[in-house]
């Protein structure tokens, strides 16, 4: 007599529901994933931001500078006399306030692959809005 070698269908359909099941779990995760990386280069850039304004107050007697950046996948620096690069896909929006005292700026990052999601940072450096 002749075995057969082989899976029988049910077996096969047994692996496929099993298959569905993970791919069911993996994939809103995977998107999580990626939203909180988005997020993340956000705020990251407002850092980084931050950080290029107090460098450029400091070489402009104490002037904050307005910045905007549209979001592009190869971004260029925002030169002007400040040295920052912002991530692929990041845009931002400053808005500077040099005449008050003290002088302030507040700057808004939005990412093109997360609509209706934007970060906000002050002058004291804190991230609200995501």
């Amino acid at each position: 007599m002749r075995t057969k070698k082989g899976f029988t269908l049910i077996e096969l359909l047994i692996v496929v529901v099993i298959i569905g099941i993970l791919a069911a779990i993996a994939i809103p995760k995977f998107t999580n994933t990626k939203s909180k990386a988005y997020v993340s280069a956000m705020k990251a850039d407002l850092r980084n931001l931050a950080t290029a304004q107090e460098q450029y107050a400091a070489d402009s007697a104490g002037n904050y500078k307005n910045v905007t950046v549209t979001a592009t996948p190869t971004p260029s620096a925002v030169g002007g006399g400040m040295n920052f690069t912002p991530s692929p896909n990041v845009g931002l929006t400053t808005t500077v306030d040099n005449t008050a005292n003290p002088k302030t700026w507040t700057t808004a990052a939005t990412h093109s692959a997360a609509p209706g999601v934007t970060c906000t940072m002050e002058i004291a450096g804190v991230i609200t809005g995501c």
